[in-house]
Formats: C-alpha cells, sequence, structure tokens
C-alpha cells in the first residue's frame, strides 16, 4: 500500500478516534426501554413490539421496564435524568409531554421537567384514538342515550381511565363540560385495570384507548359510544365520532414516541430513528396495529421535536379548560 492509498484509511481512523467510544460500539450491552404506564396498555404495547424488534435487528436486548404514575410524568422523570449514553429510553408521548406537564403547571406546580429541552426526542410512533365505551347492561346504545342518562337525577356514571392526567380523563372531562354529563373520574394504575372493572361491572363507562379496548368491543363486553378520530374507522365502521356527534374539540389521537435524555449523542439518536421508522413499516408490525387504529408516521428527529413543540402548546389551553387534576 503506498502513501497515497494509505491516507484515507489513516483518516478514517483518526476521526473515529476522535469519537466517543460508547457511539462507536453502540450499543454494546443490553439497554432499557421505561414505559411510564402499567402492563397492558397502548403504551405498554407499541413499546414491547419496537423493542422487540429493535433487539432482533440491533444484536442486544432492549428491555420494557414499566413505571407508572402521575399520568407518566414519574417514568418519563427517570428517563429525562439518565446518563445520555444511549443505554436508557423511554416511551413517551401526548400523556407524559403534553397533558401531564400541563396539568402541572395548571396546579402551579413545577413539572419535573421540560417537556421539550430536557429530552432527545427520537421517533414519533404514531396512536390510536381514545374511546367512550359503556358496560353493556347500561341503558344507553349511543352517546346521546348516555348523556341523558348522565344528567339526570338517577346518580352519577362512574367512568374509568389509565389514571389522573391520561389522555382518557383528559378527553371525557371535556366531554363532561361540553354535554353537561355527571361523570365521576376513578383512577386506575393502568388502562387495562380500568377495562377489566368496566367489563365486571364495578364501573360503568371507561375513557381510554382504542388499542385497550378493542378486544372486549369486539366480544361485545363493552359498548363504544363515541371515538376520538376524525372519520369512523373501517374496522369499527358503526362506532360515531365524537365530531360526528357535535363534539368537534373531541378530535385526537393519542400518540406515543421513543425519546432519550437529553444530550444523548446524535449518532444513536439518528440511527434509532431510522431504524424505528423501518420497523414502523414492516408488515406484520403495520397489520399488528391496523385493527386498533394506530396510524404510524415517519417523522425525521427534528421534525418529531417541532411536533413536540406543537403539542405541547395546543393542549395547555385544553387542560386548562377541561379542569382535570393529578389527585
Amino acid at each position: 500500500m503506498n502513501a497515497l492509498t494509505l491516507l484515507p484509511a489513516l483518516l478514517w481512523v483518526g476521526v473515529a478516534a476522535a469519537q466517543p467510544a460508547a457511539t462507536q460500539i453502540w450499543p454494546g450491552k443490553s439497554v432499557r426501554v421505561i414505559v411510564p404506564f402499567a402492563p397492558g396498555g397502548t403504551a405498554d404495547t407499541l413499546g414491547r413490539i419496537v423493542s422487540a424488534k429493535l433487539s432482533e435487528s440491533m444484536g442486544q436486548a432492549f428491555v420494557v421496564e414499566n413505571r407508572g404514575g402521575a399520568g407518566g410524568l414519574l417514568g418519563a422523570e427517570v428517563v429525562s435524568k439518565s446518563a445520555p449514553d444511549g443505554y436508557t429510553l423511554g416511551v413517551t408521548g401526548l400523556g407524559p409531554l403534553s397533558i401531564a406537564t400541563a396539568i402541572a403547571t395548571a396546579a402551579s406546580t413545577k413539572p419535573p421537567y421540560d417537556p421539550v429541552k430536557d429530552f432527545s426526542h427520537v421517533a414519533l410512533f404514531g396512536g390510536p384514538p381514545s374511546v367512550l365505551a359503556v358496560h353493556p347492561a347500561l341503558p344507553a346504545i349511543d352517546l346521546k342515550q348516555f348523556i341523558v342518562l348522565a344528567t339526570s337525577q338517577r346518580g352519577v356514571i362512574n367512568y374509568g381511565s389509565a389514571g389522573n392526567g391520561s389522555t382518557g380523563q383528559l378527553l371525557a372531562e371535556l366531554f363532561k363540560q361540553r354535554s353537561g354529563a355527571r361523570m365521576q373520574h376513578i383512577a386506575y394504575k393502568g388502562a387495562s385495570s380500568a377495562v377489566v372493572d368496566a367489563i365486571a361491572g364495578h364501573i360503568q363507562a371507561v375513557s381510554t384507548t382504542l388499542t385497550t379496548t378493542s378486544a372486549a368491543m369486539r366480544a361485545r363486553r363493552l359498548r363504544a359510544l363515541a371515538i376520538s378520530s376524525s372519520g369512523r374507522l373501517p374496522d369499527f365502521p358503526d362506532v360515531p365520532t365524537f365530531r360526528e356527534s357535535g363534539y368537534p374539540d373531541l378530535v385526537a389521537s393519542v400518540w406515543f414516541s421513543l425519546s432519550a435524555p437529553p444530550a444523548t449523542p446524535t449518532e444513536v439518536v439518528t440511527r434509532l430513528n431510522a431504524e424505528v421508522r423501518r420497523i414502523l413499516q414492516l408488515a406484520d408490525v403495520r397489520e399488528r396495529l391496523r385493527p386498533e387504529g394506530i396510524e404510524t408516521n415517519t417523522l425525521d428527529a427534528r421534525a418529531f421535536t417541532e411536533f413536540v413543540t406543537a403539542e405541547v402548546r395546543r393542549w395547555g389551553p385544553l387542560v386548562r379548560a377541561s379542569g382535570a387534576r393529578h389527585e
């Protein structure tokens, strides 16, 4: 090898040596993926699907760790304060980034993190709409009858959600204000527990994601009254939207995402973003998510960060109007 052919190789070695060692070998060990909600909900489902695929393609285990509480604040705080080495990631989303922080601010309590600045936002998964569903024994076959029942003097409708500050609670509280329905919130430590109790008749209604309620809806163990998508879904054509039922501001996707601690190396973020976007387009993944109304996204890391910023601005006023609070 002469000097001319050797020079590029030497330059490459010099550049590689200048990079942090952790970045060069990442991932060199298992990666923990914190889901800030209990097992069984949409965040957990998406986190486990993506983590399993990352384990296959990256050659290291991406291990899901559930840390629920405070609408996602507790688990997301762990991510925001972890070492920025690429070995701690978190399933974030509308709840912990936009809603839970807005609820804390509305209560004059400083959130434990800034939803934009205190993370390296990696990739947007997408998400399902939210559903208001009731036990089949409840004498309300549609939203109109439900409102009549919930505004009568026969008592207050108890509804469950994934917890205080969850998207299900926020949308239900907005619905209460717009419709005048009398509904009492029952906070659960996870959406799946709320659904189980709704099926058992311990509570009369549940407000949570389509992902969590879809199996019970198909089995006719829960009756869906309205959905927060912009239009009806092909897999649930008989379920009307809140919009067509007269509530145009109750249109929302309960989106979820992947984030890392602030200052995580750009190379790690870029690689993860590309890999997550590839995973979300896989045929088996799309087929798994389609029946639950989950629409995936293909934003790069910078565009996703801009999306988070816009969502924080959007949901702040809605949280204040809803009166939702952490208890």
